[in-house]
C-alpha cells in the first residue's frame, strides 16, 4: 500500500543580508511551496465553485467563427467539470444575464446539468455593448452562496470595457478581490491588454490571446482543468516589519507578475496580510522590498527587518521566515546583488519592454517599437525566457546575436501576434541553476572559529563573521 504524502505548505526566504551604513532597501524573494494535497480527487476534495462568462456583445458576430468558437469552448470547459462542482454559465454584454441555470444559483455537475448547460449555450445570440465590470458583479452573485467553496471565474471577452468606466471596474475589482479568482482571455483583434491584465493581476488569475478555433477550445479545457485541480482557497502572506523597516512593496514573480502591495489588507501599521488566491500543487515566487534605517544597530550582527508568516485555511504549514540585515562595511559582502533578485528585476525589465514595444507599434511608431522588442529580445535571452522569445519571433528578425538586441520588425504581423505578445509581457522564467565554478588554492580556515571553508570562502557559516575581518 502506497503512504499518501502529507499537506505541507513551505515557505523560504532568499536574500543578501548584507548592506553598507548608507543603504536604505533590503530585497528578499519568497518562496512558497504547496505539496501533499491530494489533487482534485478523492474524499477530501475542497468544494468547488465556477461561473464561465462569455463575451455575447455584437461585435462577436464578426467573423461569425468567434461565437460559434466561444460556444464550443463553453461547452469544453463545461465537460471538464467534476462531478459535485457548483457552476453557472452568463452571458456578458453591457449587463449580463444568467444562461444557465437560473434563479440566482449554481447547481451541481451532473451528466444532466452538463447537458442542460451545453444546450443553453448552443444557442447564445452576440447583441449588446461591454460592461466586463457588470459581468462579474453577476458572478460575484452567484458565487456568495458558496463561502467556503474555491471559487473560480473564466472570462472570455473580445471587446474594450466601452460601456463602463475604468473607475466603474476598478470599483469593482476592489469589491471582489479575495473573493474569487479570475482567469481571462482575448479573442479577436479589438481587446485591451491592459484591462485584462489589471483584471487578473487583482483577482490573482492569468490572461492571454487566444485564437478562435480549436486553439480557444483547447485553452479553455486545460484552463478548466488546472480550475479543477486548485484545493486550497488562499494563501496569505502575513508579513510584519521591526521598528526599523517598512514595507516598500510585495509582488508575486513567478508563474506571472503581479503587484499585490496595494491590495493588502493592513492590520497595525507594521503588519499587513496579502492574499495570493487559490492554490493546487505548486510553487510560486514573491519578491518583498522593505526600506530599512540603520539607527543605532551595531556593525556585523543580524537585525530581523520583517518576519513573515503564512496563514492558510485547514492545513499545517512550514514555520515562519526571517528578513534580516547585517549592516557592514566589507563592501565584497554589501554590493552583491542575490541572483533570484537580479533575476526577477530583470523579468520585470523584460515586461516593461514588451508591453512599450506593443503600445509604440499599437501607435504607429515602428522604430521604437523595434528598440523595445530588441531589448526585450536582448534581456529574454539573458534570462532563458524561452517563451518571450517563442512569441517575439512572431514580431521580428533577430539581426545579428539576440544578445545584442538588434532586430527588424517583420513586414506583416497579426493583431493576434502583436496582442499575444502585450500579454506574454508578465510571464516570467524560473531562474536558472547556476553553474557551480570550482575554485583552486588552498582552503581556508576562520580565523575566529577555526573553521574550514572551501578555497575562495570570504564569509564562515559558522561564526557568521566575514573571513577576512575576523579577528
Amino acid at each position: 500500500m502506497t503512504s499518501r504524502k502529507q499537506p505541507r505548505i513551505t515557505l523560504a526566504v532568499e536574500q543578501n543580508e548584507y548592506l553598507s551604513p548608507g543603504d536604505t532597501e533590503m530585497h528578499a524573494v519568497l518562496t512558497v511551496t504547496a505539496e501533499g494535497l491530494g489533487g482534485s480527487t478523492g474524499p477530501g476534495v475542497a468544494e468547488a465553485a465556477e461561473v464561465i462568462a462569455i463575451d455575447c456583445s455584437s461585435s462577436m458576430l464578426y467573423p461569425p467563427t468567434k461565437i460559434t468558437s466561444a460556444r464550443q469552448a463553453a461547452a469544453a470547459a463545461i465537460d471538464a467539470l467534476r462531478d459535485g462542482v457548483f457552476f453557472a454559465v452568463i452571458a456578458g454584454t453591457d449587463t449580463a444575464r444568467e444562461v444557465y441555470p437560473t434563479g440566482g444559483r449554481l447547481v451541481r455537475a451532473t451528466a444532466e446539468s452538463r447537458a442542460a448547460a451545453k444546450r443553453a449555450v448552443r444557442v447564445l445570440r452576440p447583441d449588446g455593448g461591454t460592461a466586463i465590470g457588470a459581468w462579474l458583479r453577476l458572478a460575484d452573485r452567484l458565487l456568495a452562496a458558496h463561502p467556503s467553496a474555491i471559487r473560480h471565474v473564466m472570462l472570455l471577452t473580445d471587446g474594450r470595457n466601452e460601456h463602463e468606466t475604468s473607475k466603474q471596474l476598478d470599483a469593482v475589482l476592489a469589491a471582489c478581490e479575495g473573493r474569487f479568482t479570475c482567469d481571462a482571455r482575448g479573442v479577436g483583434a479589438d481587446w485591451s491588454p491592459q484591462e485584462l491584465l489589471r483584471i487578473v493581476s487583482v483577482l490573482h488569475g492569468s490572461a492571454d490571446a487566444v485564437r478562435a478555433g480549436e486553439e480557444l477550445v483547447a485553452d479553455f479545457t486545460a484552463m478548466m482543468r488546472t480550475a479543477m485541480d486548485k484545493v486550497l482557497p488562499d494563501i496569505r502572506l502575513r508579513i510584519r516589519t521591526g521598528q526599523s523597516a517598512r514595507l516598500r512593496f510585495v509582488k508575486q514573480v513567478l508563474p506571472t507578475r503581479a503587484d499585490l502591495t496595494e491590495f493588502g489588507t493592513v492590520i497595525d501599521p507594521r503588519t499587513t496580510v496579502f492574499s495570493t488566491g487559490a492554490w493546487g500543487e505548486e510553487s510560486r515566487d514573491f519578491h518583498v522590498c522593505l526600506d530599512v534605517t540603520r539607527g543605532g544597530a551595531p556593525l556585523n550582527e543580524d537585525v530581523r527587518a520583517a518576519r513573515v508568516d503564512l496563514e492558510v485555511d485547514h492545513h499545517g504549514t512550514g514555520g515562519p521566515a526571517v528578513i534580516l540585515v547585517r549592516w557592514t562595511n566589507e563592501l565584497k559582502l554589501s554590493s552583491v546583488i542575490h541572483p533570484l533578485v537580479a533575476h526577477y528585476s530583470k523579468q520585470t525589465d523584460l515586461g516593461t519592454a514588451m508591453m512599450a514595444g506593443y503600445e509604440a507599434y499599437d501607435a504607429g511608431n515602428v522604430r521604437h517599437a523595434e528598440e523595445q522588442w530588441g531589448r526585450a529580445v536582448a534581456l529574454a535571452s539573458g534570462l532563458g525566457n524561452a517563451e518571450v522569445l517563442r512569441r517575439l519571433g512572431r514580431l521580428v528578425d533577430v539581426v545579428g546575436e539576440p544578445a545584442d538586441g538588434v532586430v527588424r520588425v517583420k513586414s506583416s504581423l497579426s493583431p493576434h501576434d502583436i496582442l499575444s505578445s502585450a500579454m506574454v509581457s508578465v510571464t516570467s522564467s524560473r531562474a536558472p541553476q547556476p553553474e557551480v565554478e570550482v575554485e583552486e588554492g588552498p582552503d581556508v580556515v576562520c580565523p575566529n572559529c577555526e573553521l574550514v571553508w572551501p578555497p575562495g570562502s570570504a564569509f564562515c557559516e559558522g561564526c557568521r563573521q566575514p573571513i577576512e575581518a575576523a579577528p
